[in-house]
């Protein structure tokens, strides 16, 4: 007979240095152990949530959010939102922790958790059937009523089973119900030792010393139902009561309304409407003899795709950002895609003019793709920070905040990392690690050879084989270099929000992949080191004006930065012996004929040109942009 049953305690790697597996690989392997929801309840945090999300569509198998807190002065718990605005409650009372306790930490007291717990399930997670066990109970039923429950886990120590019975005679006291759950901290069983890794890191030890900081047990992992109703055939209502809670949870990520804030001026105007009088407004400014047909038509077509994807707000605020940064001098440029739009050339974002140039602006915004769009605009280096902090000033902290980056793990810190915990000398972690270059992802076996080191060696090779395993788990939370996101209503009702590493900036939880998962709008407040006029370093920090259909970029920018759309690459220029200029074209391809026009302009090192492209594969509207170095 099969057994109806819900994983409801699963932490994943997203707790940082605590869970061992991803959130793909748990719910793929709940899907083969025909497991019919799991619960992510990573530690203080819903980091991991979109990827869970992402996981459960993806296998079918049905995702319970929810999240562990650890409280200052009350056993942990377990807490579930029911709905929508439970939800919310739950990130406001995650980012008020986090706003406590500073970067990666979170400080919560009972009194917070019942302040904010309105349609939050709670699950007690008691060790010992003891006093304080009996007094947060009723502490528990008291403030939650029926959605107070109390887990039953399985700790492999002396006297397992009576001391599930009497933690489930202490609830049925308290008149709380009980519910099964494994705390899950990997899927498979041969995780553990990986889990053991991350556990010695995050202490600061190492394997020989971590003792009883370690697991006592490889029994954290996903089990068939049927082995759950076997471990805990004393309490098959307590099983059961599994997929009534899943039942119960019925908010889900896709619930999320996302809102882009209104940046309408004039009252009555529509977002659309405001934008449109600012285009026409700047297109007569940008043209004062007259704007060109060609120009009116692309500028209707690009409104008019901006008026059916609903992108209005999105182009005023990157409007109003720019338009702020230039009245108080600060020097400021759109690039990348939003080059193609001729919308942003007549706000005054980019420098792209439409005119002189054939643009494609659904290489920016694109129906079919429905991707939200996407506006770097580089902000002079030193004076960036005001434009962030008027950011904060304007929207409000509660409805502003930079994108998280996920720091995870690459060859390099791995090696050193693991190493550290199988206590390997310094010198010879060394030694190992010289061998990886740059950003590598993969332990090139070849160059470690070339060490003399014995590879052979058991605990050497154990360190190699944990440290592959270890390449790509995320290791903390770190902040994006200039993407915001900007909300309507409270973003701290969306997303936890915590304090970053820098003074008055704060940070989600999420990052940039998560918030396109949920299409969520960014806004890249980015820098650059701006070059003066004769070519040089930037420090005179001043605009010039280049002759018609030229550009001006940094000089001091690497060659891959100044390319203003990457496209075809088939044809690039090159330089002469001597390194002092550009001498012609070189390409790939020996069917293609190379481009009649010179590849650079030689009179001023810091001014490029749109250079059409006319090679093997390209459009006639791919072009690329070079300066001189």
């Amino acid at each position: 007979m099969s057994v109806a049953y819900a994983e409801l305690q699963v932490t994943t790697y997203f707790s940082f240095l605590r869970g061992a597996s991803s959130p793909i690989e748990l719910f793929e392997q709940a899907k083969a152990l025909g497991i019919e929801a799991l619960g992510i309840c990573d530690r203080n945090s819903l980091a991991g949530m979109v990827q869970a999300h992402v996981a459960a569509k993806e296998t079918g198998i049905r995702l319970v959010v929810g999240c562990r807190l650890d409280l200052a002065d009350f056993l942990p718990v377990l807490v579930y939102p029911t709905d929508r605005a439970a939800y919310g409650r739950l990130c406001r009372l995650l980012s008020l922790g986090k706003a406590r306790a500073g970067k990666g930490k979170c400080h919560l007291l009972w009194e917070d958790l019942v302040a904010w717990g309105e349609g939050l399930l709670v699950i007690l997670l008691p060790d010992t059937a003891d006093d304080a066990c009996a007094l947060h109970l009723r502490k528990l039923k008291d403030a939650f009523a029926d959605r107070a429950y109390m887990a039953l886990t399985l700790r492999r120590r002396p006297n397992d089973q009576m001391r599930l019975y009497e933690l489930a005679n202490l609830a049925h006291q308290a008149r709380v119900a009980t519910v099964v759950t494994n705390d899950v901290l990997f899927h498979t069983h041969d995780r553990r030792i990986l889990q053991d890794v991350v556990t010695c890191i995050r202490n600061h030890t190492t394997i020989d010393e971590a003792g009883f900081a370690r697991e006592r047990h490889a029994d954290r992992y996903l089990k068939l139902p049927a082995e759950m109703a076997r471990l805990f055939s004393r309490h098959p209502e307590a099983v059961a009561r599994t997929v009534e809670i899943v039942e119960r949870c019925r908010f889900s990520l896709d619930d999320l309304a996302y809102q882009y804030p209104d940046e309408v001026s004039v009252p009555g105007q529509t977002p659309q409407q405001a934008l449109e009088a600012l285009t026409w407004e700047g297109a007569a400014a940008a043209y004062p003899e007259g704007i060109p047909p060609e120009v009116r038509n692309i500028l209707t077509h690009e409104l008019a795709l901006i008026g059916r994807m609903d992108y209005a707000p999105y182009f005023l605020t990157v409007h109003s950002i720019v338009r702020h940064a230039r009245s108080q001098g600060i020097l400021c440029q759109g690039r990348g895609s939003a080059a193609n739009s001729a919308v942003c050339y007549v706000l005054g974002i980019t420098a792209i003019d439409p005119a002189r140039t054939s643009l494609l602006f659904e290489r920016f915004v694109s129906e079919e793709r429905r991707e939200p769009p996407d506006i770097d605009v580089d902000f002079e280096h030193a004076r960036r920070e005001q434009v962030i902090q008027w950011i904060y000033g304007h929207y409000g902290r509660n409805h502003a905040a930079l994108t998280a980056v996920v720091t995870r793990y690459r060859a390099k810190g791995a090696l050193r990392d693991v190493g550290k915990v199988m206590g390997l000398p310094e010198d010879l972690i060394r030694t190992l690690s010289g061998q990886i270059w740059g950003w590598g992802r993969k332990l090139d076996e070849g160059a470690l050879n070339e060490t003399g080191i014995d590879l052979s060696d058991r605990r050497i090779r154990l360190t190699l084989d944990l440290a592959r395993c270890l390449i790509g788990v995320p290791r903390h939370l770190s902040q994006h270099p200039g993407g915001f996101v900007l909300t309507r209503d409270r973003l701290d009702e969306l997303v936890p929000i915590e304090p970053a590493a820098m003074d008055a900036r704060q940070i989600i939880e999420w990052d940039k992949d998560d918030i396109d998962v949920l299409k969520f709008m960014k806004v890249d407040v980015l820098h650059w080191c701006w070059p003066d006029g004769k070519g040089g370093d930037g420090s005179c920090c001043r605009l010039i004006s280049p002759p018609a259909g030229w550009a001006c970029v940094p000089a001091c920018l690497s060659r891959k930065r100044r390319r203003s759309i990457p496209i075809c690459s088939s044809w690039m220029p090159t330089r002469t012996v001597t390194g002092q200029g550009w001498s012609g074209w070189r390409c790939g391809s020996s069917t293609a004929s190379p481009p009649s026009w010179p590849p650079i302009h030689r009179t001023a090192s810091c001014w490029i040109r749109p250079v059409p492209i006319t090679c093997m594969g390209a459009r006639p509207s791919c072009w690329r942009t070079w300066s001189r170095a």
